[in-house]
């Protein structure tokens, strides 16, 4: 080693000026609320499920500690995959139904026309309507004697099925049900479009590609990102499908009754509400939740692993 060589000391830290401090500390006070927000109603009450999930809990006695019970019990029990097969359902065919509604809107929607602010308007109208309004809207749609539904059926010959009693068609329904609210998709759908190029549609237009070519070669590939946004945050939505059923299945929380005729409205957030708010299994509901949880984390994280074949960014 070269004793002539210079010796580097290492830099000193650097000190916030007063003045910095000052701005940290005054954007944390302003920051405050969320943060205690945050922690009182999203950290506390994620952590503190993970521990009731291990407990035997009544709202009324003490946790007591059983491990891991509440898991095996619910892999005992028929109506967790009674509830489970029915949230599947409703996730695959519901949600690839509702997204390529609402590209179709937003495609014809892109057109210049007249009016069509007008038209942009009323498709998106339902989605701002409150969703027990919708509910009780449909429940009456669908009633099998004077139903709007079965009244256009039968003025065309069709056959007019009793929606919400038969358990063949309780999904049907609410598949109809998210197909009238599929506005909202098609307005997100709807900015994508309007944010392609138009010299990519030009120049395909130049090589003689056809309209169905312009659709599968450009548009699809451009809209992909968002593809793959709706279709997260619709599968999310799936797993949660609450409300409608509740509504259509005639809000009925005694006993068995919840789900609908033969439990084919018993989907998993209705028996983790079940279990919880009518049965008090807090304990075991809270375990309900975690196993939901990591349905949806694994499923988002497999789409997400699988996206970088299908999905397009800009540059790429």
């Amino acid at each position: 080693m070269n004793a002539s060589a210079p010796v580097h000391s290492p830099r000193p830290k650097a000190r916030w000026s007063r003045k910095e401090r000052r701005y940290f500390w005054l954007g944390l006070a302003f920051a405050s609320p969320w943060i205690v927000g945050f922690l009182a109603f999203t950290v506390y009450p994620f952590f503190g499920s993970l521990y009731l999930s291990l407990t035997e809990y009544d709202l009324f006695s003490t946790p007591r500690w059983v491990g891991l019970q509440n898991y095996e019990n619910i892999l005992q029990d028929d109506r967790f995959y009674t509830s489970l097969g029915n949230t599947f359902f409703m996730a695959f065919a519901s949600v690839p139904i509702t997204l390529a509604a609402s590209l179709l809107i937003a495609v014809v929607l892109n057109f210049k026309a007249r009016g069509i602010n007008y038209y942009r308007t009323i498709f998106y109208l339902p989605s701002v309507i409150p969703i027990v309004a919708s509910a009780l809207l449909w429940t009456w749609m669908l009633n099998p004697d004077f139903g709007l539904v079965n009244m256009a059926l039968r003025a065309f010959g069709l056959p007019d099925p009793a929606w919400l009693l038969d358990p063949r068609y309780t999904k049907p329904s609410l598949i109809l049900m998210s197909l009238w609210g599929s506005g909202a998709g098609a307005l997100i759908f709807l900015a994508a479009l309007q944010g392609v190029p138009k010299q990519y549609y030009e120049a395909a237009q130049v090589d003689g590609a056809g309209a169905w070519h312009r659709f599968w070669k450009i548009t699809l590939p451009a809209l992909s990102p968002i593809i793959l946004f709706q279709l997260i945050m619709g599968l999310i939505g799936a797993f949660q499908i609450f409300t409608e059923s509740y509504i259509l299945a005639g809000g009925k929380a005694d006993g068995g009754s919840l789900g609908g005729p033969e439990q084919s409205l018993l989907f998993y957030a209705v028996n983790l509400y079940q279990e919880a708010f009518v049965f008090l299994k807090m304990g075991y509901a809270s375990a309900l939740a975690w196993i939901l949880f990591i349905i949806v984390l694994l499923m988002t994280l497999l789409l997400l692993k699988t996206s970088g074949r299908w999905v397009y960014y800009g540059g790429e």
